[in-house]
């Protein structure tokens, strides 16, 4: 009984996806009155089996969940303030790509991910600027560091941050997460990549964007990363 509830959770998570993509997608495609677009299934078919691949233990479907949903609490926050709201079914779409292409031991896994939504995007029926637009919020995702005018990528780069500014244990898991994914390289190496790359975060003038992600995120992301490179210079 218990495999078989944790089989059903699982095919009522997929579906929910599911259904996220569709709209994202629909939304983004052109108007009504073109030649019939193909069916959203088999893209998020796809996209759900990249996102469970077996090198992944972080860039999962559970990352991908948590990155739409700070997309939409993020759009929630405009619109209580009354700020005009970005395209977010791009961003949306953006946030489906972003890790669709990951391997832990190459460096262009964004620039793979922004060509292969250039792809599918364009066969599904989005518009060429559209398509351009999901492709350069991709590959923003390697420097997140949006222009000030860029609401778009401000929302997308602080969704895929926000693990930055979860709870201790939930960072713990994310931290463990990601050493799984670098198993193949050696402790010290990785300790000391991890550290560089950490550091790096902390020297930013900015971690967050969005006026909710530096009021609600920043502080303690910030926290979470001095924590996390002070156990890195002292391991048990």
């Amino acid at each position: 009984m218990p495999d078989q509830v944790r089989h059903d959770a699982l095919d009522d998570a997929h579906a929910l996806l599911r259904a996220r993509w569709t709209q994202a997608l629909e939304a983004a495609r052109d108007t009504p009155g073109n030649p019939p677009h193909p069916d959203p299934a088999p893209y998020a078919d796809n996209l759900l089996a990249r996102y469970q691949e077996p090198q992944r233990h972080y860039h999962t479907l559970t990352h991908l969940t948590a990155v739409l949903d700070h997309v939409d609490v993020l759009e929630r926050t405009f619109e209580e303030a009354g700020t005009p709201v970005p395209d977010l079914a791009l961003v949306r779409l953006a946030a489906w790509f972003h890790d669709a292409v990951y391997a832990p031991d190459r460096s262009e896994n964004e620039e793979r991910s922004a060509r292969l939504a250039e792809r599918a995007l364009s066969e599904a029926g989005v518009s060429p600027e559209s398509t351009a637009e999901v492709a350069r919020l991709v590959r923003l995702t390697v420097t997140h560091a949006p222009e000030p005018a860029d609401l778009a990528g401000q929302v997308l780069c602080d969704a895929d941050l926000a693990i930055l500014a979860a709870p201790q244990d939930t960072y713990a898991a994310y931290t463990a997460a990601v050493r799984e994914e670098y198993a193949f390289v050696p402790e010290d190496a990785f300790r000391q990549g991890r550290a560089d790359v950490l550091r790096q975060l902390l020297d930013l003038p900015r971690l967050f964007w969005t006026p909710y992600g530096t009021e609600r995120w920043e502080e303690a992301a910030r926290a979470n990363i001095a924590a996390e490179l002070e156990r890195l210079r002292s391991p048990l």
